[in-house]
């Protein structure tokens, strides 16, 4: 009998944890501590999945347990967790202010340091981090110190953060173990070291095996490297047990790069469809993969500005400026795309995605020399950045 994998052996603990808990905790009168408790491990298991579902009865829950017994501390912070996750990040805000200083708790201020960088306030974002790191030096809090310094190209220090993470996390913590290996895998990538990628994935299955999120990112960095039937052979297996868009975009990308746009537009249009659904159910996290997919596969310029628009009144960031200044350059409004993507390049991130694209469109408005720059630049970053552009 097959053994079975990390991941499957922590789902049917929480499983079982859940079915216990739902016993006592609906009892009446209700337990608001095992009701709590419940809550949380269904947001375990909601994020382990990656299933929108279950983070919709999570929300669902807390909603109910505010209406018939008030506000909850360690429930609002939870509140504010799942409206971060989503992109609502105006709720973020309301969820920490309903309790008196939870804003100023440890979880609360690294939250509202990941606001100041989802709302391009980077500054604030390192200032709120270094302090949350200082007080209270937990790995998470240490990841996410290094993800803004990897973002500001700050490599070395990145990962260094990740290092003394890992230093943080104990034998018993090995998903967290996980984490921090793929996050520095994720780095490495993202400067074209394929060599140190594998080998951070390789030790992330290793302390946490079946992973589907692990697997996601090896079929990415096969796809990479120009290992088509590898990768798709991949993908098809993640999405087989986690259907999620992204991904079927991903495979729908290889496909295309293999020459085979039927089964191709099979997946791209099962993408489509679901992040449309959820734009039309009123979600909003999919509005990035919309602009990406409009602008990157089917190259509708005015669909890609119209979805990165309403991305940028969400999170006004270089993410979604340089999101926008593509979309506008796919949209031949050249002279705006290069204005937007100076907005963009002013933040001072760093990366080879965002200096290619401010390289076409400098050189799409006449730019040359800097365009040129540009795309050197890009190089300088990731000498394997076009590699992906074959299927991205």
């Amino acid at each position: 009998m097959k053994r079975p994998t990390d991941y499957e052996i922590e789902l049917e603990r929480i499983d079982k944890d859940i079915s216990e808990l739902e016993d006592s905790a609906t009892a009446v009168p209700i337990d608001i501590e095992k009701a709590t408790r419940l809550i949380y491990r269904r947001y375990h298991r909601a994020s382990l999945t990656g299933n929108l579902t279950e983070f919709k009865v999570v929300e669902t829950t807390i909603d109910d347990v505010f209406n018939r017994f008030g506000l909850w501390a360690d429930l609002c912070l939870l509140k504010a967790n799942l409206a971060f996750k989503f992109h609502r990040l105006g709720e973020v805000k309301r969820d920490l202010g309903m309790v008196p200083r939870l804003a100023d708790c440890f979880q609360g201020r690294a939250l509202k340091a990941d606001l100041d960088l989802q709302e391009g306030r980077y500054e604030d974002a390192r200032k709120g981090y270094e302090g949350v790191v200082k007080d209270d030096p937990t790995w998470d809090n240490l990841v996410r110190l290094a993800y803004l310094k990897a973002k500001m190209g700050d490599i070395d220090g990145a990962e260094q953060l990740y290092i003394e993470a890992e230093d943080e996390i104990t034998a018993k913590q090995m998903r967290s173990y996980a984490w921090v290996q793929l996050q520095r895998g994720l780095l490495a990538f993202a400067h074209g070291r394929y060599e140190s990628v594998w080998a951070h994935y390789k030790r992330a299955n290793e302390a946490y095996s079946g992973y589907w999120l692990i697997d996601a990112h090896r079929a990415e960095l096969l796809g990479a490297q120009g290992k088509f039937d590898e990768a798709v052979a991949l993908y098809e297996e993640v999405i087989a047990r986690v259907p999620k868009p992204e991904i079927q975009q991903a495979l729908g990308d290889l496909y295309l790069a293999l020459g085979k746009p039927d089964q191709a537009q099979l997946w791209h249009e099962k993408a489509l469809t679901a992040y449309l659904e959820s734009a039309r159910h009123g979600d909003v996290h999919y509005f990035h993969h919309l602009t990406d997919f409009y602008a990157s596969v089917l190259e509708n310029g005015a669909e890609a500005v119209r979805w990165a628009r309403k991305d940028l009144e969400l999170r006004r960031n270089s993410s979604t400026q340089a999101a926008l200044a593509w979309a506008l350059y796919r949209n031949e409004q050249f002279t705006e795309a290069l204005d937007t993507v100076h907005l963009a390049l002013s933040s001072g991130v760093r990366g080879a995605k965002m200096f290619f694209q401010a390289g076409m469109i400098h050189l799409a408005a006449s730019r040359t020399d800097e365009g040129k720059q540009f795309l050197l630049e890009a190089a300088k970053i990731n000498p394997n950045y076009q590699d992906g552009l074959v299927y991205r």
